[in-house]
């Protein structure tokens, strides 16, 4: 039993956390890879070729179209992304630097400050490793905070389950526990979000809980149902239901929809618990790999680099916050 007090959370947290650590593990190899093998070709890039700005202010970050010709007489047009836009601007020169070993030469910036290129490929790299240590970290903090608020004395009260969504997104929904006083002459309602927990499909109504920490203050408090479960908290503790959030009270069970059909003599049901509950993780993981694959197109030009990295970075989001978020299956 003490178990499954914080099983669920568990299976989620790390769910969470390793989806969050492999994605960037696979987003930073492709990233470097495709960095290291820009440094290497930008070190064999020893002949000069003087190159003219065709055209300025291309895509979102105002890249440049570069005009230039090799020893051999090859023109080339090349886009750069360049960070002085008022110097390189249309009609300007903009040298640029080749191997002339190459059949087909890729030029880059002779300007040593143009680096553009190289930090596309490096800093999501360092930004992406600090937001998934922060991720952990929120995790860590979590848990942390509900082992220590849940060692603190407890006093009776009534709690009333409220479930629903946000009101611009249906997904993921989210779980919350209405707190009042026992003692009718001083109601005191505060609202604790909570992730979601099987125990809560069994609440219906107000039932008494054992409420630990000061549900006085906004600070998170720890709510032990009957059965002993304990739904793992997060968020400050609100003064009223959140006016931005369709919640509802729970009336009544969960219903399970095997209850509508007649099975025949001797078909044994799966049960309720089997459900998978990571399928609407894998779903938003999969809406967030599209919504990476149009940023690519919008911000990386619709190379192979961009639309692979933010297609990890988009689904990695996606499952990490929705994870994040106490999902209710």
């Amino acid at each position: 039993m003490k178990r499954l007090r914080y099983a669920p959370a568990l299976r989620v947290a790390l769910l969470g956390m390793a989806a969050a650590v492999l994605g960037y593990t696979l987003f930073a190899v492709w990233l470097g890879v495709h960095a290291y093998a820009y440094s290497s070709a930008r070190d064999h890039a020893t002949a000069t070729a003087v190159g003219r700005v065709i055209e300025d202010g291309v895509g979102p970050d105002g890249d440049i179209r570069v005009r230039w010709t090799d020893r051999a007489g090859r023109q080339h047009v090349q886009r750069f992304g360049a960070y002085d836009t008022d110097r390189y601007t249309k009609g300007r020169r903009f040298d640029v630097v080749y191997d002339p070993g190459q059949a087909d030469p890729q030029g880059f910036p002779a300007d040593p400050g143009e680096t553009g290129a190289e930090d596309d490929l490096e800093v999501p790299i360092m930004l992406g490793g600090i937001a998934v240590a922060v991720y952990c970290g929120a995790w860590a903090r979590r848990g942390r905070r509900f082992r220590r608020v849940g060692r603190l004395p407890g006093r009776p009260m009534t709690a009333v389950v409220l479930s629903g969504a946000g009101r611009i997104h249906a997904a993921p929904g989210s779980t919350w526990l209405a707190l009042s006083e026992v003692d009718p002459a001083g109601p005191v309602i505060r609202c604790q979000r909570v992730m979601w927990h099987p125990a809560l499909d069994q609440v219906s109504g107000p039932v008494p809980v054992t409420v630990h920490g000061n549900p006085r203050k906004r600070r998170a408090v720890v709510a032990e149902l009957p059965d002993g479960s304990r739904p793992v908290p997060f968020g400050r503790r609100r003064r009223r239901v959140p006016q931005r959030r369709m919640l509802e009270e729970r009336s009544a069970v969960r219903a399970d929809l095997r209850d509508a059909f007649i099975l025949p003599a001797g078909a044994e049901p799966l049960p309720a618990s089997d459900r998978s509950w990571w399928r609407q993780g894998a779903v938003i993981g999969a809406v967030g790999a599209v919504i990476g694959i149009l940023m690519a197109l919008w911000v990386g030009g619709a190379t192979l680099v961009a639309a692979v990295g933010f297609t990890l970075a988009g689904a990695t989001v996606g499952v990490s916050l929705w994870a994040l978020s106490g999902p209710e299956p």
